[in-house]
């Protein structure tokens, strides 16, 4: 049997614990919110809405989620219901009833939760099967502060008690309400408007659901898992560094089942999506945010940081090397060597075999197939020729103090130590620019230029005057 599934995510709570002006569900797990988790795992169970509810920070909140995108490549319809004030989940998810259509299943779920895989709501779902109340439930060593799950002699569930209003005997059970539900629409609805507030925290409780559910003789199902990391919400800094190991170690074994070598899974940070070829090797302490993909043969050495970046089948990259290319993103070719401690910035685009060493700064600038840039220089808005080779020292000046100007340097040239080559100017194919030079003008093809110790005037720039 199929039917819709229609998503509410609670996501109005304070979160004081967390000692922050941010809403809680606004924290980063993995480069994301903790809500925009649950918004994508909603898509991964197919779902045809999602309601965000909404109070505390409701405007941040609102701003800083983006709608799922489902299997077919759309955007999954999205919805903010505001919960002001807040008085209890049920209250939370009675705001969102008017939304709700009657012929699907309404999937609860909470906005600082991020860690549950859509298969486990999935099987969630069927166990409702569109006709039963389904709770996600688990056995927990220490329940302090959740629902417990309370059964009747046949094994059914009966009631969720919470904490607060559990007596001694129900307080020893282990099993505990992950404050996950799915339930069919056209019954919620009714149940949600018996709700009252008659208990020790004078809340709306969803979970008195159930008990209407009995009471209207639904046997209600219970669907018990075993990792409690899936079900375990953000209440403080403590807590959400707990869970982002959890989600790395979830990725590091993700990436070594593909294949990926990683030299101490524990010493891992994706925060964004890293997609990798075979053979690919990973040394300890790096960072992947954004959109990273490494090509088959990869070797990333220990300590990067990369971002938004594409890197070619057998490239190096040397420890402590730092790329970032933003929105225009960076291409490393096949076979380039990166590093140690170099710096890529937004359009660097390298072709194969590059080689850029340590203490080099590529930005904007393009670097055809074996141009070498080895030590200490710096390259923007440039174009780099074949097999260029870049002395160490030198500089690309392309900022005028109003404009950038781009320079252009042919294949084959030579470019000696500590010169300065200043924007707009264009270096002839196979020319050697000696060490120590400032290059102000063109360069015809093959020649020998030096140029050394002379004042340098760059067109359309004069010195801005001293301040009085």
């Amino acid at each position: 049997m199929t039917f819709p599934v229609d998503v509410v995510v609670m996501a109005a709570g304070k979160g004081t614990r967390m000692k922050s002006r941010k809403p809680k569900v606004l924290h980063r797990l993995g480069g994301r919110a903790l809500a925009q988790h649950v918004l994508d795992t909603a898509a991964g169970v197919s779902a045809r809405s999602v309601v965000v509810i909404t109070g505390h920070g409701a405007d941040q909140v609102e701003a800083g989620l983006q709608a799922p995108v489902g299997a077919d490549g759309q955007a999954v319809d999205l919805r903010f219901m505001r919960q002001e004030p807040q008085l209890g989940t049920g209250h939370a998810v009675q705001q969102a009833a008017p939304v709700l259509p009657d012929d699907g299943v309404t999937l609860v779920l909470s906005g600082d939760v991020p860690l549950t895989r859509a298969d486990t709501l999935q099987a969630l779902i069927d166990t409702c099967g569109g006709e039963h109340l389904a709770l996600l439930t688990l056995d927990m060593p220490d329940p302090t502060g959740y629902g417990r799950i309370v059964r009747a002699p046949d094994g059914a569930v009966s009631a969720i008690v919470e904490h607060k209003d559990a007596s001694d005997a129900q307080r020893a059970i282990r099993e505990i309400y992950s404050g996950i539900m799915a339930v069919p629409t056209r019954l919620l609805r009714g149940w949600l408007a018996r709700l009252d507030n008659r208990n020790a925290q004078g809340e709306y409780y969803l979970t008195d659901v159930v008990r209407f559910a009995v009471a209207d003789g639904l046997r209600v199902q219970a669907h018990r898992i075993d990792d409690a990391v899936q079900v375990a919400g953000v209440n403080s800094p403590r807590q959400l560094a707990e869970l982002e190991r959890a989600y790395q170690r979830r990725l590091a074994d993700e990436l070594m089942d593909q294949g990926v070598r990683l030299a101490d899974p524990a010493r891992l940070d994706v925060r964004g999506s890293l997609h990798c070829g075979q053979d690919v090797e990973i040394d300890v302490g790096c960072v992947f945010e954004g959109r990273v993909e490494l090509g088959e043969g990869v070797r990333v050495g220990a300590h990067c940081v990369l971002a938004n970046v594409v890197i070619g089948a057998g490239a190096v990259i040397h420890p402590f090397t730092h790329i970032d290319g933003e929105k225009p993103g960076v291409r490393v070719g096949q076979g380039a060597l990166i590093g140690p401690f170099a710096r890529l910035r937004p359009g660097a685009v390298l072709g194969a075999e590059v080689h850029i060493g340590n203490f080099v700064e590529v930005k904007n600038s393009t670097l055809a197939d074996g141009a070498k840039a080895n030590h200490l220089a710096y390259l923007g808005d440039a174009t780099v020729g074949e097999r260029v080779n870049y002395g160490a020292g030198s500089i690309t000046a392309n900022y005028d103090g109003a404009n950038k100007h781009r320079t252009v340097i042919e294949a084959d040239v030579h470019v000696g130590s500590n010169c300065v080559l200043v924007a707009p100017v264009t270096l002839g194919a196979g020319g050697t620019i000696g060490g120590g030079s400032t290059i102000t003008k063109d360069t015809p093809p093959g020649a020998l230029s030096v140029a050394r110790g002379k004042q340098v005037s760059i067109p359309g720039w004069s010195r801005p005057a001293k301040k009085k």
